[in-house]
């Protein structure tokens, strides 16, 4: 750490130090790589820090933010002190050398057998319910050109991951799904006019890691969009009813489903008198309703973002509304005031046909018409949703809107959550994740723009390649922590790591390896999952120990005995405390239909 003082004496000297340079202010959140130094790119970066410490000063003294300032003044730090020789101290081995530190980057983790197995078993549900609504799949590259990422994601835009240059193109990891399905449509607009596309990929953000409430920095997610000119909220009222489907499915609890539109919005934001520059960081404001307090959020709008106070006031009166979908569309289609607005009125009657189509599907008791939704992403055009569960709220507080969905229009304020520690300068920000909650399970809503603005950004003619999207967003590692949260709260033991079905176990005689293996080949061109021990001689227990490990169901125990009588026993394990004696007895010729039976009643 390097004192205040001497720092303002060193600006006012300008005295250089000695020092290692990032390559560019732009990959200060890559990998940091030494270039030569000079005597005027030296005394640049301790010109920067003074100037840094006196501004912090400065800031704090008045009592004014001066988080990001102090932020940067920490980076700026840290390379001064790898150019001196620091750094972090890593362990040494016996010669000398660096040891390597075994660990998963920030934000990212291994998936063990049981775990991979479960989540496996959440793509195949979704995959199936995705399948019954007609959908085929796609893949796209997990990384895309840095122009197709930029400009689309709003403020969320510097969590991307950028790639060094590798060869005269400039890449990043891929944000989410929806924008490379984008794409792809803008390049195949003559061969999918119109698809219904599932895709299960991951994809990468520089947040702020929660890893037991399934917040990442690398992340699956299960997308399904339809795409093509149809007729208003008919394909909007597909994608939420298979959302309802896929979450009930998933069997994780009850949920509610957030819905808003963001012509409701911007009219709003029309009425109220915010100017056009400053919608879309207005919009990002209100959308954190569901975290915070008016007040906090009020005061981003009109401090941070420069919004006259009543102007936000006006906003106000409408973005905590929430409630039951129909009741609170009749509330807002009496406002006089709002119908006027010609976005919000078409807005309204688009929800009212909504409504009506979500009724005959029979999901609209799982919906609650949230005022305050925003989705911070710049692509969206009509409606959007979130889908919500009890453990979405940090632990203390009610999640917004209730779960189930409340059965009365309300105008809800988030509590306010419990202030953070401040960090040290320098330190990156740390999430304390027994204070945050899972956050949205599910989240998406209609993009009727993002495929035209790509295909006229290529040259293409204005107004032309315009094919209209609606989707839908599910965050498969926050299912996860859900269903891992209620294992545990049931003190289940541990899922399964495989799905063997079927254990051939030997008792006595030499071990009677090749008869076991001739079995279990028989089992395996069955179509039966299946194993058998290793060893020439294997133990008894250890067998049923590793079918007690693997939660093998059914085990096919083969011995001297039985084999003279042309005979197999099939014994159900039931673990340690649940054995079924000695087994039922079947033919040798019959095992195969006997254990299929068994499996089907598993």
């Amino acid at each position: 750490m390097i004192p205040y003082r001497p720092i303002v004496q060193a600006l006012k000297s300008r005295s250089p130090l000695c020092f290692i340079r990032s390559k560019s202010r732009q990959s200060r959140h890559a990998q940091r790589l030494p270039i030569m130094s000079t005597t005027s790119s030296t005394a640049d970066l301790e010109t920067q820090i003074a100037e840094l410490t006196v501004k912090v000063h400065e800031l704090k003294t008045s009592k004014q933010p001066f988080q990001a300032e102090q932020k940067k003044l920490g980076e700026l730090k840290r390379t001064m002190n790898l150019a001196l020789g620091g750094g972090e101290k890593k362990d040494k081995d016996a010669s000398g050398k660096n040891k390597l530190t075994l660990k998963t980057p920030k934000g990212t983790k291994d998936h063990g057998p049981s775990a991979t197995l479960m989540r496996k078993q959440i793509f195949s549900t979704l995959e199936n319910i995705f399948l019954k609504h007609g959908a085929c799949t796609i893949d796209t590259p997990v990384f895309e050109l840095k122009d197709i990422l930029a400009g689309k994601y709003g403020e969320d835009s510097k969590l991307i991951y950028d790639l060094q240059d590798q060869g005269g193109e400039l890449c990043s990891l891929r944000y989410d799904l929806t924008v490379p399905f984008a794409r792809f449509l803008a390049m195949n607009q003559s061969t999918y006019p119109s698809i219904k596309r599932y895709h299960i990929g991951k994809v990468y953000r520089r947040d702020q890691p929660a890893m037991s409430k399934g917040r990442m920095r690398e992340f699956y997610q299960c997308d399904f969009d339809i795409a093509g000119n149809f007729d208003t909220m008919v394909p909007d009222s597909e994608i939420l009813c298979i959302l309802v489907e896929a979450l009930t499915a998933l069997d994780i609890g009850e949920f509610t489903v957030k819905l808003n539109h963001r012509k409701i919005l911007d009219g709003i934001f029309e009425l109220a008198g915010v100017p056009k520059d400053k919608i879309r960081t207005i919009s990002s404001a209100v959308d954190k309703l569901d975290k915070s307090p008016w007040e906090e959020v009020r005061r981003e709008m009109t401090v941070d973002k420069g919004l006259d106070g009543e102007i936000a006031d006006r906003i106000g009166e409408y973005v905590k509304l929430k409630g039951p979908g129909k009741e609170l569309l009749a509330k807002l289609q009496s406002d006089e005031k709002l119908t006027a607005v010609a976005t919000a009125n078409e807005g309204l009657k688009e929800m009212g046909i909504l409504f009506d189509y979500l009724e005959i599907f029979g999901v609209l008791g799982y919906m609650s018409f949230d005022m305050s939704l925003a989705r911070g992403l710049d692509y969206y055009t009509g409606i959007i949703y979130e889908a919500v569960h009890a453990s979405s709220a940090p632990p203390g507080l009610a999640t917004q809107p209730s779960v189930p969905a409340a059965d009365a229009v309300v105008a809800a304020d988030a509590k306010k959550p419990k202030k953070r520690a401040e960090k040290k300068d320098g330190e990156e920000d740390e999430i304390d994740e027994s204070q945050v909650g899972v956050g949205s399970i599910a989240a998406g809503g209609r993009y009727d723009e993002l495929v035209g603005m790509f295909y006229e950004a290529s040259g293409g003619k204005k107004g032309g390649g315009k094919i209209p999207c609606v989707g839908i967003s599910v965050g498969v590692e926050r299912v996860y922590s859900i269903m891992l949260a209620k294992q545990k709260e049931k003190q289940e033991r541990e899922g399964r790591g495989k799905e063997t079905q079927v254990y051939v176990v030997a008792v006595g005689g030499d071990g009677l390896l090749k008869e076991r293996m001739a079995l279990v080949k028989q089992l395996w061109d069955a179509g039966i999952k299946a194993e058998f021990s290793y060893k020439v001689k294997p133990k008894l227990q250890q067998q049923f120990d590793t079918c007690d490990k693997d939660q093998t169901p059914l085990t096919v125990i083969v011995g001297p005995k039985e084999l003279e009588q042309g005979l197999v026993r099939v014994r159900r394990q039931l673990g340690k405390e649940g054995q079924t004696g000695e087994g039922e007895p079947v033919k040798r010729d019959e095992v195969v239909e006997y254990l299929k039976q068994q499996i089907a009643q598993l």
